[in-house]
């Protein structure tokens, strides 16, 4: 009973030390055990041609058996007690010895600890010091447990029962029990390698322990991260993101202005939408005119032009140059124009006015005997009335004149009407001229250019002029825009410092 209360007090210290063990075998596997402890013999067992009881000693033995993945196993056990009859002299020694194959049950199998509890058969072999030796069939059971201080390696403590029928004649009716109480260490083969964080590498290999599960690792159980973009192999959804790219939780870079440059990267992180960008996700704008390329509907504007929201040129006068390039900003709707955008008759016009001091317009139209403009000298009164808005400082006579067809009287009249048509035009088309700077006055016939001997010639005579009344003004302007060419055309003197 000593033994039997040592035995426990053992199993219960092991217990403890062994709580907070945080180990077992996985999968099935083989263990092998050890065992040493001590036999406790039932006290009617006698051995045959003997009369005496067996002295209680010391066990050793040992378990080898299969453990299913399962709660059930199979095992065999052996084990040896040299022993001696119990008497004060003449006492005898025995051998005894026990084979056994069991089924082990395991039901509540974990980590802190494994309770067990077998049953099987076998046979028990009785050798005596002095005469033949004895088998006997016996019946196994009992119970323990393992206390794994490793996957592989743990503490194991078992009570083991031996029972089997009476071995002779003295009165005994049941089976004769005798109980082994053993401690051992216990060895598990062939276990599956515990790979605690499920990355495939046996945490005896992992340099990495703690890897989140379903990273992909290296050899040492360490993750890997490609892209280094901060986000683990295998958790990556986007595998290839660009060096330098911010992403997300899984892995996938942002573009916060969706111009196809990734955050992180892209060093104009707030293109407006639509815009074309190049490789650091600035913007382009190819023409230089304030529209960005993408959003630019006229993307090859002339350097200069103004522009409207769309990056298209403006052309307010509709002469085909566009604003900011056109010197002539306000050409009359229909006048042809040079490259500057200013219309051809008005240049015409203004070195015709430097040159004679007047301006001489053949093709100013009237309807038959009347003074009612047509609508075809439109283009050439504008452009004339153009050109007097830039020389607002002349004064003018507008005359009228008529070729030889018709009476003196008729054709002065008709000719002065027709010379205050044109005044009223020109004042009313462009009202910042001031009206009261223009006189009028009908030549009739009396001013011929031409004989009028010939349609053509008359045709000449059948004019308006504008003629200068203060050539001074005129002289000055001439000789400014003179002294302005020959400054923009003198070469730099070199010789100044």
């Amino acid at each position: 009973m000593r033994a039997c209360l040592r035995f426990v007090a053992l199993t219960l210290a092991a217990m403890f030390v062994a709580g907070a063990a945080v180990a077992e075998p996985l999968g099935s596997h083989w263990q092998l055990s050890p065992m040493g402890g001590y036999t406790i013999f039932d006290s009617q067992l006698r051995f045959p041609g003997s009369n005496h009881p067996v002295r209680d000693d010391l066990y050793i033995g040992g378990r080898f058996g299969w453990q299913s993945n399962s709660w059930v196993g199979l095992e065999g056990a052996v084990g040896f007690t040299p022993t001696a009859e119990d008497a004060v002299s003449g006492a005898r020694d025995f051998d005894f010895t026990h084979y056994s194959g069991n089924l082990v049950l395991s039901p509540a199998k974990g980590r802190w600890g494994n309770p067990y509890v077998f049953v099987g058969g076998g046979s028990t072999t009785l050798k005596p010091s002095v005469g033949e030796k004895t088998n006997t069939g016996t019946i196994e059971f009992g119970g323990g447990v393992k206390l794994w201080m490793t996957d592989a390696v743990g503490l194991r403590f078992e009570a083991r029962d031996i029972s089997f029928k009476p071995l002779n004649n003295y009165g005994a009716q049941s089976n004769e029990h005798n109980v082994v109480m053993s401690a051992g260490l216990t060895f598990a083969l062939g276990a599956t390698p515990r790979d605690t964080d499920g990355d495939g590498v046996p945490d005896k290999k992992d340099k990495c322990p703690n890897t989140p599960k379903g990273a992909t690792v290296d050899a040492t159980g360490c993750p890997k991260d490609s892209d280094g973009d901060g986000v683990l192999d295998g958790l990556d959804q986007c595998p290839n993101t660009p060096k330098g790219a911010t992403v997300d939780a899984k892995g996938c870079p942002s573009d916060a202005d969706g111009d196809g440059v990734y955050d992180g990267i892209d060093k104009c992180a707030d293109t407006p939408k639509g815009a074309t960008v190049d490789a650091t996700g600035c913007p382009k704008d190819s023409d230089n005119d304030g529209v960005l390329d993408g959003l630019d509907k006229c993307p090859n504007t002339p350097a200069g032009a103004r522009i409207d929201k769309d990056g298209c040129p403006i052309d307010s006068d509709g002469d085909g140059v566009y604003d900011g390039l056109d010197k002539c900003p306000d050409t009359p709707k229909g006048l042809k124009v040079d490259a500057d955008g200013c219309p051809i008759v008005m240049m015409e016009k203004e070195t015709e006015m430097l040159d004679t001091g007047l301006i001489r317009l053949n093709d100013i139209n009237f309807e038959t005997n009347k003074s009612d403009i047509l609508a075809e000298s439109f283009p050439t009164l504008d452009a004339v009335g153009a050109l007097l808005v830039k020389w607002s400082q002349l004064k003018m006579e507008i005359g009228g004149h008529t070729d030889s067809r018709g009476g003196v009287a008729k054709n002065q009249k008709l000719s002065q009407m027709r010379a205050d048509a044109v005044r009223t035009y020109i004042t009313q088309k462009y009202s910042q001229l001031d009206a009261t700077q223009y006189t009028v006055k009908g030549y009739g016939k009396s001013k011929p250019i031409a004989p009028n001997t010939t349609p053509e010639n008359m045709a000449k005579n059948r004019r308006v002029e504008f003629v200068i009344l203060n050539k001074d003004v005129l002289k000055k302007e001439v000789e400014k825009r003179r002294m302005m060419l020959k400054t923009e055309s003198a070469p730099a003197d070199s010789t100044k410092k």
